[in-house]
């Protein structure tokens, strides 16, 4: 499958602009020049098959470039700006984020800004082709191939629509393929563009195969049935108050029954590092994991790249080769390129419990290796010179109450002296050092010595760490983990809180918090992530790149420097006996936010546990706008947002670009007032 689902994309673009929409001239869904069909073909047996195939490659767009974080990390609870400023607007929410796409001249900081029509263009290419399978879906004489086709027809047209639900709101729902340019269309309500998603995901559940028959990241049965419940829960949220009484009962139910659908069938990994950290080469076995439902696939074939692959390898990375001075140096054997876009809030680390919690140490990466030495202080000795291979950069990841390093100055080498900071179990100097918190206050961004919005040194996330690629590759080759039952096990639980079982939610939480616990006999101060790849790469046959390789990945991190503990091979406990007593960071997390009755507070800390499972996976401003937290908590925890950030923020503007091309269907233009009515409140 990884090969073919190229195939249509040229022609997917086309007959989007034969709609109405704008044409697909963007150069990162476009594959080689073999691949425009003509409209016809789609409409025989043969095309229809190949257009089902094609669908796999319209979720890719989602990690191809800057909106892959800007759409759904920016602007949250977890994560703000780094020093670069490329999608800035997405995470201010300040003058420059509106109908209107950011440029370099409306305020942008580069041309790099992902506009807010993208993901409404994107997603309707997508529903366009999900159309022509549905309607021509009879001309299918086999009938086992006609059911996957339709399924899977089904399930991308409700998954998109339900990403645009989730920004916009109601939309214009399209069914039916368009027989040439039409510019007259409606907003849907709400409620309406709701009830399609669900009845899509309804009968995507009803036609796909349990079986993943295309290989690794085919949608099944169990695929249908996650979104199912995800759509469900939606309509029964908080941002659907006001019509959404009287399917909430029915909702839950079935949304809890779907979930053990796929809980019974789907089970989790036996490892959170088999998800993401043990990628050790392009279509891993990993990637084949009984509880992915979900992941946009990618690989090194240059036929089904694209413009970039899969660059989100790049954006999760503190910017290390700059403030290392020199101590650390990017290329393809350190996973990915030090882009600096996303980067965690103190909420985000501190919703962890860092003695107990495997998932903080699997998801973060806290040690790099010197591979290029730098210029030593006068003060340190010369036992404490650290050489090829010592330790470069150190992340401390430890709690508030932690007054064990309030005396110590960290730092970066590009500040100047850098950090006076000497490893405990080897004695040497660390050229670029930070611990979360000194003094009870959090100081993590002190140690690049600049403002605290424009920090460049932090401990990045790993999920996607990618050291498979090229020494100049700005795209990665791993698949993007789109869905997961891990997942699954959440969505059960807060319908569980909607329907006031509080602790039965929480026994359900403590299911998923059990593989988070350390096991008897497991090395907590063991790592690793996706840079194992580069073993695998032929790059690593050089012996200088393998030379620079070994002295920078260190399978090794932080835990004990972080929590001061004595060493163990015990197992660690993050079981919660009851709903009335949290644990202490959910405590000390909800008082912040003055949570107060048990399902706000519960709703709360499922909001919690979604950060601490899936962090960073690409969904949580969608999570945020649908319980109606997004404001609520952005503005306690991302200091950058909080000033800009209102109500009317859960929706983003419909794209002007869009309204501008309507007109009335006497061939009127629109007036402003139509326009306006089209347009979301506030903006």
């Amino acid at each position: 499958m990884k090969k073919k689902y190229n195939m249509i994309i040229a022609g997917t673009c086309t007959l989007m602009a034969m709609s109405g929409f704008t044409s697909c001239g963007d150069e990162f869904l476009h594959e080689s020049n073999d691949t425009a069909y003509t409209t016809q073909y789609f409409e025989t047996e043969q095309g229809i098959i190949d257009l089902a195939t094609s669908l796999y490659g319209n979720i890719r767009w989602h990690f191809g470039y800057e909106w892959a974080y800007a759409t759904t990390l920016y602007g949250t609870d977890e994560f703000g700006t780094a020093n670069d400023l490329t999608s800035e607007p997405w995470n201010t929410y300040d003058t420059r984020f509106g109908p209107v796409n950011a440029t370099v001249e409306t305020g942008a900081a580069n041309k790099n800004c992902p506009g807010v029509s993208f993901l409404w263009d994107q997603m309707y290419f997508g529903i366009s082709s999900a159309n022509l399978i549905i309607a021509n879906a009879n001309k299918i004489t086999d009938e086992d191939i006609r059911k996957k086709a339709v399924g899977e027809a089904y399930f991308l047209r409700g998954y998109n629509y339900y990403r645009l639900y989730a920004q916009y709101g109601g939309v214009v729902l399209v069914t039916e393929p368009l027989n040439g340019p039409v510019r007259s269309f409606q907003r849907s309500s709400a409620e309406e563009t709701m009830a399609l998603i669900i009845d899509d995901f309804t009968k995507a559940h009803e036609n796909l195969p349990t079986s993943k028959w295309r290989g690794y990241g085919t949608w099944t049965k169990y695929t249908a049935a996650h979104f199912l419940a995800k759509a469900l829960l939606f309509r029964a949220s908080e941002r659907n108050d006001d019509w959404n009484s009287s399917y909430k009962n029915e909702d839950l139910a079935q949304c809890i029954a779907l979930c053990d659908e796929v809980i019974q069938a789907c089970p989790l990994a036996s490892d959170y590092n088999k998800l993401y950290a043990e990628w050790d080469k392009v279509d891993c076995a990993n990637e084949g994991l009984d509880e992915i439902l979900m992941s946009a696939q990618f690989n090194a074939d240059s036929s089904v790249k694209g413009r970039y692959g899969n660059r989100t390898l790049n954006y999760q990375n503190p910017q290390f080769s700059n403030f290392s001075g020199g101590w650390v140096a990017r290329n393809a054997w350190i996973g990915g390129k030090d882009f600096q876009r996303v980067r965690p809030t103190e909420y985000n680390y501190s919703a962890y419990d860092n003695v107990n919690d495997s998932r903080l140490w699997k998801s973060f990466r806290t040690i790099y290796g010197i591979n290029t030495l730098g210029k030593y202080p006068t003060n340190i000795t010369e036992t404490q010179k650290p050489v090829l291979g010592d330790y470069g950069i150190v992340f401390i990841l430890n709690k508030k109450n932690d007054s064990r390093f309030d005396a110590v100055r960290f730092g970066c080498a590009k500040a100047g002296t850098g950090s006076d900071f000497i490893n405990p179990e080897t004695g040497k100097w660390v050229p670029n050092a930070a611990a979360l918190y000194q003094d009870g206050q959090f100081t993590l961004w002190r140690a690049s010595g600049i403002d605290e919005n424009r920090s460049n040194m932090w401990p990045g996330l790993n999920k996607v760490a990618d050291g498979s690629t090229d020494n100049n590759a700005d795209g990665g080759y791993r698949d993007v983990i789109m869905a997961r039952s891990g997942e699954t096990y959440l969505i059960k639980a807060e319908a569980l809180v909607r329907q006031e079982k509080y602790q039965d939610a929480i026994n359900v939480v403590n299911q998923l918090r059990s593989r988070a616990q350390y096991k008897v006999g497991e090395d907590r101060e063991y790592y690793t992530d996706g840079v194992m790849a580069y073993k695998n790469n032929t790059l690593y046959q050089t012996a200088s790149n393998k030379t620079a390789y070994e002295n920078t990945f260190k399978q090794k991190n932080t835990y004990y420097v972080s929590t001061g503990i004595e060493h163990t091979i015990a197992a660690s406990n993050l079981q919660i006996t009851s709903y009335t007593k949290l644990p202490a960071e959910d405590e000390a997390i909800l008082s912040v936010l003055n949570c107060s009755g048990d399902k706000d507070r519960m709703l709360n800390f499922i909001m919690n546990e979604r950060t601490r499972e899936l962090n960073g996976e690409w969904n949580r401003w969608d999570e945020l706008s649908r319980t109606n937290l997004l404001v609520r908590r952005a503005k306690a925890f991302n200091s950058q947002a909080a000033p800009n950030i209102h109500e009317y923020h859960n929706l983003r503007p419909i794209p002007q670009t869009f309204i501008d091309q309507l007109i009335n269907k006497d061939g009127s233009a629109l007036t402003n007032e139509q326009k306006k009515a089209l347009q979301n409140p506030g903006y």
